[in-house]
């Protein structure tokens, strides 16, 4: 559907200009000759960009900025200025316009401006429409996954392992990550001195994970390309989307800090929080190094599995960016056998 303009001047002469040049783009104009006849058409008339003077006898082009932003902010809006007014003009930017062109004006260039402006704001709702229903989609399924979780709070070993294979099995996993994950995370926190219930939240961690991954596409998840910056941001968000899940559930809410924090990295880079060093709970130190070991000795959807080797030159190199120094050093003072032990199967 193409676009409804409102022009609003109390010069007939420019407002047919702009009428005429708008309507060969093939949008539809309306014209108004000031503010009150501009307010009974935008009450009758869905109209997507308003281009106004700001000088008009009555209620001036700042007037009708002001009060249409606060009814409806989705519409654009194009202030037209004498060079001596470039105050205002910027004063109306504060108030919200979208931007403004100085008289004389050039047709060529209003009709630049008008197509920039719609595409952009065509653009921001879609952004909009789309953040709005992913953030219902996942607060639904949060809300089920909560309630559920409540329900069976006395049989939830069973059932939380079950939860973790249903999820591994949608990234099409071998075997299953979390449970790998969770050995791994195990084995070295037992060496770090760590046992009773810190060990039982920890465990409970690992194998949870990659629970916020619920409310991540498929579409993102299974891509096996590059993600573009947009496909990141959405995929960032699952360690608190997994947070949310489980921080109301009281006996997980220990496992729930692992979750939020581990994707952290220790030199401070990485997220969502950007914590740093010590700041990031030793659980979620562990595991970062636990999660890289079964990353790269598994097939995933962008790449096969790689070896050993590979992972011990990593833990190398991100030792101390990446890495706890201390607990990179406890996984290298470990034999390989020892870990493919932990992980029933050979590594390449």
């Amino acid at each position: 559907m193409n676009e409804h303009i409102l022009i609003v001047d109390d010069e007939a002469m420019i407002r047919e200009l702009l009428t005429s040049a708008l309507s060969q783009e093939e949008y539809n104009c309306h014209q108004a000759a000031n503010v009150d006849e501009a307010f009974g058409i935008l009450g009758s008339q869905h109209i997507d960009l308003v281009i106004s003077d700001i000088m008009m006898p009555g209620k001036s082009g700042v007037d009708l900025l002001r009060e249409l932003k606060q009814v409806d902010t989705d519409i654009a809006m194009l202030m037209i200025t004498g060079l001596t007014d470039m105050n205002t003009a910027m004063e109306c930017i504060h108030l919200g316009a979208d931007d403004y062109i100085s008289k004389p004006f050039s047709i060529s260039r209003v009709v630049l401006t008008v197509r920039n402006m719609l595409t952009k704001r065509s653009l921001a709702i879609e952004k909009r429409n789309y953040q709005a229903s992913l953030e219902f989609r996942v607060m639904e399924q949060t809300t089920q996954i909560r309630n559920t979780m409540h329900d069976l709070h006395h049989a939830y070993d069973s059932t939380l392992t079950a939860l973790v294979k249903a999820l591994d099995a949608r990234e099409k996993e071998v075997g299953s990550h979390s449970e790998r994950v969770k050995n791994f995370t195990i084995f070295m926190a037992e060496r770090l001195g760590i046992s009773g219930k810190e060990l039982e939240q920890l465990s409970k961690g690992a194998l949870l994970h990659d629970i916020g991954k619920i409310g991540v596409s498929d579409i993102i998840l299974l891509k096996p390309g590059k993600l573009d910056d947009q496909e990141w941001d959405a995929m960032r968000r699952h360690p608190q989307i997994g947070f949310e899940i489980l921080s109301e559930i009281d006996f997980l809410k220990g496992p729930a800090e692992i979750l939020l924090s581990h994707h952290e990295r220790f030199d401070g880079t990485g997220y969502p929080r950007k914590l740093k060093g010590n700041e990031i709970p030793i659980g979620a130190r562990i595991f970062a190094l636990a999660d890289t070991l079964d990353a790269m000795t598994s097939n995933r959807p962008y790449r096969n599995e790689l070896s050993f080797d590979a992972v011990v030159g990593e833990v190398h190199k991100y030792r101390g960016r990446q890495f706890d120094p201390a607990i990179a050093d406890l996984f290298l003072s470990i034999p390989r056998s020892q870990w493919e032990e932990c992980a029933g199967k050979r590594f390449l």
